[in-house]
């Protein structure tokens, strides 16, 4: 099935075949992927859409996120797939806008003996608001963290986000910034 497989890269994002999804983990495998960040600006300041992962999710089980990451499928750009990841996690399918940003490379030993090794491409959408309808085998608990305190909490308990989540928000923070 399309949706167990990922799209194999080099560093610099050159197609090199297909994998499927949890042998790419456990063998630690480059592939493409993104991390999607819905942010809304408040009169107190800017805060992001962060999700907790559910408990039963194969890596990462109850780590707090970015609004949503996954793995494009063969010949999915990476707005579809978001839009597509978005709403089978989030429930979300309201119309979005997306402005991409850069993508990174990063390796991270997660639990379960597995490897994310991903090109990994941002993408940010800024909203007023956002209606979400949480699929509870995908995400177990969700909410706006304010920039500041998201920003303390990543320094006092950092073991509480996901691997990959620091990274995305510093590069997240340089394209908002710009």
């Amino acid at each position: 099935m399309l949706r167990d497989q990922v799209v194999l890269v080099t560093e610099n994002g050159e197609p090199t075949g297909l994998a499927e999804k949890l042998a790419a983990h456990e063998q630690g495998l480059l592939h493409l992927a993104f991390s999607v960040m819905i942010y809304r600006e408040t009169p107190h300041g800017r805060e992001y859409l962060l999700q907790q992962r559910a408990m039963g999710k194969y890596h990462s089980g109850g780590l707090w996120t970015n609004t949503c990451c996954s793995h494009p499928m063969q010949g999915e750009s990476f707005e579809v797939a978001a839009k597509r990841r978005l709403n089978e996690e989030l429930g979300i399918v309201a119309p979005l806008s997306f402005e991409m940003g850069e993508s990174f490379c990063y390796r991270a030993e997660l639990d379960n003996n597995l490897t994310e090794h991903e090109l990994d491409q941002i993408i940010v959408c800024q909203v007023d608001d956002v209606s979400l309808v949480p699929n509870p085998d995908e995400v177990m608990d969700w909410r706006w963290w304010p920039q500041q305190e998201m920003s303390v909490a990543m320094g006092e308990r950092p073991e509480q986000f996901t691997a990959w989540f620091h990274e995305v928000v510093d590069k997240i923070e340089v394209q908002l910034a710009a």
